[in-house]
């Protein structure tokens, strides 16, 4: 571990110039619209006015590809909760619609790979799976999984997660435990060559470093992008938005020139290449939350933050805590019975005006197999499903606390095809109003991942809803 301030002080000053502008003009003559298939809708963290598509038939994607009402949109793949070869087949689906799709609309576009900022997620498998779907020669994968909002940070190629003052390399995390998704290295050279089982050595992956972001600029980084071809894998530093901006405007400029790059990246990123700038988080009276009525909360997350927030907001007074017993769900019969109980006490929760709160037990279940973990984990997810499914009266809100969790209940109980992300509530946690075609057309919907914020984040957010 090592102090935040004093890693950061150590950098050389950040390059001089605002690009937001630049990078907006470059835009508005480029004929690309910017795709980014979400593996988790956490990934909407940073934008505001965006289009979410839960589905991605070729009849979707053609009409967001030529709609003149955003430059960029989300394709919510959800495979963070699939076995690898599921997500690669997904990825293979999506890319082979949008290749027709684009040909059907007379339009090409670029394509992110939206991640996890502490490196959790299928890849490599993801982006071969794209590039060979999508049959575009691509120079380079760009790594850059910098998430600003997080307190997360590329620095000499380690990947650093903020706890608190202190930075701490990303395999030293309790996210680098995870029981699927696991990794060994902080360096994003050496997880590369982890994460593809030796396939792409560290030597050979190509380097941006902070010193080339902010002494060269655009310009100099033109340079370095025009030298990557025949798909080579680069791992971008950065600390910083107006790092971040000098990337997008190096890439847009390679990309102008004849470059094709594919992107693997974390919310941030997109939040730049879409034009975009920080915007102030939305407030209770821009919710346009109905007067009466009881809020719906669901927990799934199990990373040790989300039990720590969940610890605090317990503390919150009116709300009607249920819990999900997980033990219960393995056995068709139990399980039945435990979902009818947790529906019940939802229900009268909720006709009593209160804000009910269903989460799952925090011990974890796991098993040494990660397929055997996939299965647990469906089943579980499966369960929250159905809860919401029965929950008969339309919430005032209703936040759904983990990635997996949040995209199930949105897609599965909600019926949600098309949604609208509004802006964030707090620094990472982004507000959707869902579709027309959905369950509860209009509803407030929040996407709280289960990696940010402090102890205190959920239960402030609730208070402010309640």
């Amino acid at each position: 571990m090592v102090a935040k301030t004093d890693l950061l002080n150590t950098l050389p000053p950040e390059w001089s110039t605002d690009l937001i502008g630049d990078i907006r003009a470059d835009l508005q003559q480029a004929t690309r619209k910017l795709v980014v298939l979400d593996d988790d809708p956490t990934g909407t963290q940073t934008v505001r006015n965006v289009p979410v598509l839960t589905e991605w038939s070729v009849e979707s994607l053609r009409n967001e590809l030529t709609s003149t009402t955003s430059n960029v949109f989300y394709v919510l793949t959800n495979s963070r909760s699939l076995p690898t070869a599921k997500a690669q087949a997904l990825n293979v689906e999506i890319g082979q619609n949008l290749t027709t799709a684009a040909q059907l609309a007379g339009c090409e576009f670029v394509v992110v790979s939206r991640s996890d900022s502490t490196l959790r997620g299928h890849y490599p498998a993801e982006t071969d799976a794209l590039a060979m779907a999508l049959d575009i020669k691509f120079d380079a994968t760009l790594i850059i999984p910098c998430f600003i909002e997080g307190g997360r940070f590329t620095i000499n190629n380690i990947h650093y997660v903020a706890e608190g003052d202190m930075l701490t390399p990303a395999a030293k995390t309790e996210f680098a435990q995870d029981t699927v998704f696991g990794y060994r290295n902080s360096d994003l050279t050496e997880w590369t060559e982890e994460k593809s089982g030796g396939k792409i050595k560290a030597s050979k992956v190509a380097i941006i470093t902070i010193d080339d972001i902010r002494k060269k600029g655009p310009d100099g980084l033109l340079k370095q992008l025009k030298l990557l071809k025949s798909g080579r894998v680069c791992v971008v530093n950065a600390a910083s938005y107006r790092d971040l901006e000098v990337v997008v405007k190096a890439t847009l400029m390679a990309e102008a020139a004849g470059k094709r790059f594919l992107y693997r990246s974390a919310a941030s990123f997109v939040r730049v290449r879409a034009g975009q700038t920080a915007s102030p988080l939305l407030t209770r009276p821009e919710l346009e939350l109905p007067k009466k009525g009881g809020g719906l909360v669901v927990v799934g997350s199990h990373v040790p933050k989300t039990t720590s927030q969940l610890t605090e907001l317990r503390k919150v007074e009116g709300l009607a805590f249920v819990e999900l017993r997980v033990d219960q769900l393995f056995e068709d019969p139990m399980r039945e019975k435990e979902l009818a109980r947790v529906i019940k006490a939802a229900n009268n929760a909720m006709r009593a005006e209160r804000t009910a709160v269903i989460y799952t037990t925090r011990d974890l279940f796991s098993d040494d197999d990660p397929e055997r973990n996939f299965e647990i984990g469906r089943r579980v997810s499966d369960s929250l499903i159905t809860l919401v499914q029965g929950i008969i009266a339309r919430p005032r809100f209703m936040l759904a606390k983990g990635g997996i969790t949040s995209s199930d209940v949105a897609t599965k109980a909600l019926s949600v095809r098309r949604a609208t992300v509004r802006g964030q509530i707090m620094p990472g946690v982004p507000v959707w109003t869902l579709g027309p075609e959905s369950r509860h057309p209009g509803l407030c919907y929040i996407v709280f991942p289960g990696n940010v914020g402090d102890a205190m984040s959920l239960a402030d957010v609730v208070k402010g809803l309640i």
